[in-house]
């Protein structure tokens, strides 16, 4: 007894001296340094470590491949932080394994994409995987030196509740993603944010990627937001490729938005059921619904986000907003925003047009170009938890 005794002490001794021992759980946690490789496990069903993000923001990239002539890295956000016009080559290491160590780059989430022999494919080792309505793509999570603003912190956390409901308008089962703060009240009412997500992404899309919930979690813990509840629909309402997608989305999403999405959640949560309560924001082709249809529809909508988008004939798409005689009494909040990295693109034209009309017509508004990122996640996150979020309902 007295041996076992001893023994017991001794682990409790081994263990508490080594508290990073147990520390690392990237595949079990929400860690915040999940790719950092302390274990030097392969994630199960690979086989190699790939990425492997290291403390000084470098990354390195592995394949097993021994019948490819060529690899290489791809993807808008990784070349771009990494200064790179054009995909990078890994060298082959000995008969089979292919490696490429590059960075350092500052931290954040980067996509990103392998070139087998010209072939664009996912990582086969990263178990960060995204999932949309385009081809796949995986993540690299390069940390720093603890979380960051949209990683999940030991804060209290909301919920996302995932709903499956019949839209008679696209004539179909359809999703949508509804996070309530944490504490949520069902006695009380709170105001909501319509989030919506570009071409190509699903209604998951501000959840998974875009890390809304954690953001909103984060600045709720340090009172820098209001709480309320942020529905992230699904605004993908026809195949992306339709040659008259432009034509019919506008008209078909107006609908989606007026007889099913904002009933249902009027329906499902304790809301503020008027304009006043109710604010809309998107990234991409969200950031185009969000004004051809949100702000078009003052009715429904009193606080506006403009993600990476905008339209040169702002003043012919926003002919009801701009004609509404208290338009100026009507909006609330009007935020249009960009990544430094698109300035010059022809998202950057267009969101600069949107923010010249504004201006013109005297509409109070923010027009923000954040981060060293383009038309990428890095951005939209920052563009939410900078400005959108802490600026919704803020008591004036």
């Amino acid at each position: 007894m007295h041996q076992i005794k001893k023994l017991y002490i001794s682990t409790l001794i081994l263990f508490a001296g080594t508290p990073s021992l147990f520390a690392q759980q990237a595949n079990v946690n929400l860690d915040w340094n999940p790719q950092k490789n302390t274990e030097n496990l392969v994630p199960y069903g690979g086989n190699v470590v790939s990425p492997d993000v290291h403390d000084d923001q470098t990354i390195t990239f592995r394949v097993k491949a021994p019948d490819v002539q060529k690899v290489e890295l791809t993807g808008g956000p990784i070349l771009l932080a990494l200064k790179s016009k054009n995909p990078i080559a890994f060298k082959k290491d000995n008969d089979s394994i292919w490696t490429l160590t590059v960075g350092p780059v500052k931290p954040n989430i980067y996509v990103y994409r392998l070139l087998l022999d010209h072939v664009a494919v996912v990582d086969p080792n990263n178990t960060i995987t995204g999932s949309s309505n385009q081809p796949g793509y995986s993540s690299v999570v390069v940390h720093g030196n603890g979380p960051a603003y949209y990683d999940a912190k030991k804060v209290p956390h909301g919920n996302v509740n995932r709903h499956i409901y019949h839209s008679d308008v696209l004539d179909g089962e359809r999703e949508i993603f509804a996070y309530t703060p944490p504490g949520y009240d069902a006695k009380k009412k709170y105001p909501v944010l319509y989030l919506l997500g570009g071409s190509g992404e699903l209604a998951n899309g501000w959840s998974v990627d875009g890390r809304a919930n954690f953001i909103a979690d984060n600045l709720l813990a340090e009172g820098k937001m209001v709480p309320m509840i942020i529905a992230m629909p699904n605004n993908q309402v026809l195949h992306r490729s339709d040659p008259n997608h432009v034509d019919k989305t506008y008209k078909l999403f107006e609908a989606e938005l007026r007889k099913q999405i904002v009933p249902f959640i009027d329906q499902s949560y304790s809301t503020i059921t008027d304009r006043k309560g109710r604010a809309i924001a998107g990234l991409s082709m969200g950031g185009r619904h969000t004004q051809v249809v949100g702000m078009n529809d003052l009715d429904l909508f009193s606080s506006f986000g403009i993600f990476s988008a905008g339209d040169l004939e702002t003043e012919k798409m926003n002919a009801v907003f701009f004609k509404d005689p208290q338009v100026k009494q009507k909006v609330d909040y009007l935020l249009v925003g960009l990544g430094s990295g698109e300035t010059e693109s022809a998202v950057g034209k267009r969101s600069a047009a949107t923010h010249e009309a504004l201006e013109k017509f005297g509409i109070r508004h923010e027009y923000v170009i954040v981060g060293e990122g383009a038309h990428d996640w890095g951005t939209w996150r920052l563009l939410l938890n900078d400005k959108l979020l802490p600026n919704l309902w803020k008591k004036k």
